[in-house]
């Protein structure tokens, strides 16, 4: 059995980025937690209730409640980032999971930038340490709306055949209604869909999900 540590910095971006490997993990029999290090709509100013939709979702996709750690949304850059780090050791120490996934470095978001430079800190190697496997994934609209100059695309090299587990990763997304908006926009139940076949195709595959393998070790 495996233990599947997921770090977003809001909900939602866990099962846009990797719902249905969560999915497929917990058939499995995996045991998976997810961290969320914002709530994700403080610096709108609006009303949302994303921890209980956040709950949901992860009820959907086969998983025990999520941990909130409350640091601010969209801006993670004024907290020091030995501050997360720390609470993310935390968690990893209690945990001992074997693999992470965690947002791509390239991603236009600032939180989602912090999110993965905390996790690689937190899960620096060192000898027995736990972490064998780190997996960056992508978030649609964010991912891409990255400057092409900047040269942090994402680029993945491992896909996870996740046909049948897409309807768990369209229910779990459905979720976070108040998140989605109508194609042809990025954040749409139909271009996740459509980049799960997009991704499925690059791999010889029907559906799929993408990540960048960070660290992989045998």
């Amino acid at each position: 059995m495996n233990k599947v540590l997921v770090v977003a910095a809001h909900p939602d971006d866990e099962v846009l980025g990797c719902g249905a490997t969560i999915a497929k993990h917990t058939q499995d029999k995996d045991k998976v937690r997810v961290i969320f290090l914002s709530d994700g709509f403080t610096s709108r100013n609006r009303s949302s209730d994303r921890e209980s939709s956040a709950e949901n979702a992860l009820e959907v996709l086969g998983c025990g409640r999520p941990i909130f750690l409350n640091f601010p949304d969209n801006r993670l850059d004024t907290v020091p980032l030995l501050e997360v780090v720390k609470e993310l050791e935390k968690s990893i120490d209690e945990f001992q999971p074997n693999i992470v996934y965690t947002h791509h470095f390239g991603d236009l978001n600032i939180d989602h930038q912090l999110t993965h430079r905390a996790v690689m800190t937190a899960c620096r190697p060192q000898p027995n340490f736990c972490v064998k496997e780190i997996y960056s994934f992508e978030v649609l609209s964010s991912t891409y709306w990255q400057s092409i100059s900047m040269g942090n695309s994402f680029n993945p090299n491992y896909f996870v055949e996740i046909s049948k587990f897409m309807s768990k990763k369209v229910e779990a997304i459905q979720c976070y209604d108040l998140e989605m908006r109508q194609y042809p926009h990025a954040r749409s139940i139909e271009m996740v869909k459509n980049l799960a076949k997009y991704r499925g195709g690059l791999a010889g595959l029907l559906a799929a999900e993408a990540f960048c393998v960070e660290r992989l070790a045998k």
